[in-house]
C-alpha cells in the first residue's frame, strides 16, 4: 500500500511538470516563447526606425553670446570653491569662493557657446511599423541618413 501511494505521488508530480511544458497552438514559429511577428526574441521596437532625410533648418549665424552660461556658471564655481575651501580660515574660504565663481564664469561662457551654435535639424524618420515622423533637433550626435534610430522624447538617437 505505502508503494502505490508513492507511485501515484510520484505521477502526480510528473502530470504536473509536464503541463508546465505545454505551449498554446499556434502558426509557425510565432506563437510561443517570447518571438514577435518579426521573428525577433526581443518583440518589435514600436519607437524604431531608420532615418530617410535630414535636413538643416537653422542657419547657424546666430552664435551665442555666453553670457547666461558665464553667469550660471559663475554661481556654481563660487558655491564650488566655497564648499571645498577649509572652514577654518574666512581668507581662504573668501580666496576660494572668488576662484571658484571666476573660474565657472568662464567655463560656463565656452560650455554655451559651443552648445547651441543656432544650426537645427529636421530628422525623418521611417518607423518599423511604417508610420513617418520627423523630429527637429539642434544638433545630429552621429546620426546619418540610412542609420537605424530610436525616437524617444522627441529626439532620435542612434541605437
Amino acid at each position: 500500500m505505502n508503494t502505490s501511494l508513492r507511485m501515484m505521488g510520484l505521477a502526480a508530480a510528473a502530470s504536473i511538470a509536464l503541463a508546465g511544458c505545454a505551449t498554446t497552438a499556434g502558426t509557425g514559429y510565432g506563437g510561443g516563447y517570447g518571438y514577435g511577428s518579426t521573428g525577433s526574441a526581443y518583440g518589435t521596437c514600436y519607437d524604431c526606425g531608420v532615418v530617410t532625410r535630414i535636413e538643416q533648418v537653422g542657419t547657424g549665424t546666430a552664435p551665442s553670446s555666453g553670457a547666461t552660461g558665464a553667469v550660471i556658471g559663475g554661481l556654481v564655481g563660487a558655491a564650488a570653491g566655497r564648499t571645498l575651501a577649509n572652514d577654518s580660515s574666512s581668507g581662504r574660504r573668501n580666496t576660494a569662493t572668488v576662484a571658484g565663481a571666476a573660474a565657472g564664469a568662464v567655463a560656463g561662457a565656452a560650455i554655451q557657446r559651443n552648445m547651441n551654435d543656432g544650426r537645427t535639424y529636421n530628422v525623418y524618420v521611417r518607423m518599423d511599423d511604417g508610420r513617418t515622423t520627423v523630429v527637429t533637433q539642434n544638433d545630429l550626435g552621429g546620426i546619418r541618413e540610412g542609420a537605424a534610430v530610436r525616437v524617444y522624447n522627441g529626439r532620435a538617437v542612434v541605437r
